[in-house]
């Protein structure tokens, strides 16, 4: 499958050991499913990507950036800053997700199957990627399918 890797799975992948169990557990599912199933499948990010994983303390931006390197990079074409403007301005998301809407535009446009996120507040939310999918498909694209590791790691 083509599966769109979205910032917070390296992030989870090489983040230190959460003290909460539910993050650590979420840690641990995000690394299995990077060790076990990421092969299985054609993955890609983006420049969006790229950014927001460099930002932070230098050593774990680093090890974010070489575990993403080799991965292939989708361009940021027009259709996609188009769809990302109208996904911000539909109001599903706030203004001040542009970073959210780029990632959701850029997987649609660009055919991904799987969108794979632990972003369930602008993402991954149930209250919204219904009406998220209905806003792609008025601009001609496909909302891909959006997953967190937990809910991928099968076969």
């Amino acid at each position: 499958m083509r599966i769109y890797i979205e910032s917070t799975i390296p992030s989870y992948v090489v983040a230190r050991p959460a003290r909460d169990l539910i993050q650590a557990a979420r840690q641990q599912l995000t690394r299995d499913w990077w060790d076990f199933q990421r092969e299985k499948h054609e993955l890609f990010t983006s420049q969006v990507v790229l950014d927001e994983i460099a930002a932070g303390e230098r050593a774990m931006a680093q090890r974010r950036l070489e575990l993403v390197a080799g991965i292939a990079v989708l361009d940021l074409t027009p259709a996609a800053e188009s769809l990302a403007a109208e996904v911000l301005r539909s109001g599903l998301l706030p203004d001040d997700a542009d970073g959210d809407a780029a990632h959701i535009a850029l997987a649609s446009t660009h055919g991904m199957e799987i969108l794979l996120t632990w972003n369930c507040r602008h993402i991954a939310n149930p209250a919204i990627v219904g009406r998220l999918r209905r806003l792609v498909e008025t601009q001609g694209h496909k909302l891909p399918e959006i997953y967190t590791p937990e809910e991928f790691l099968g076969e």
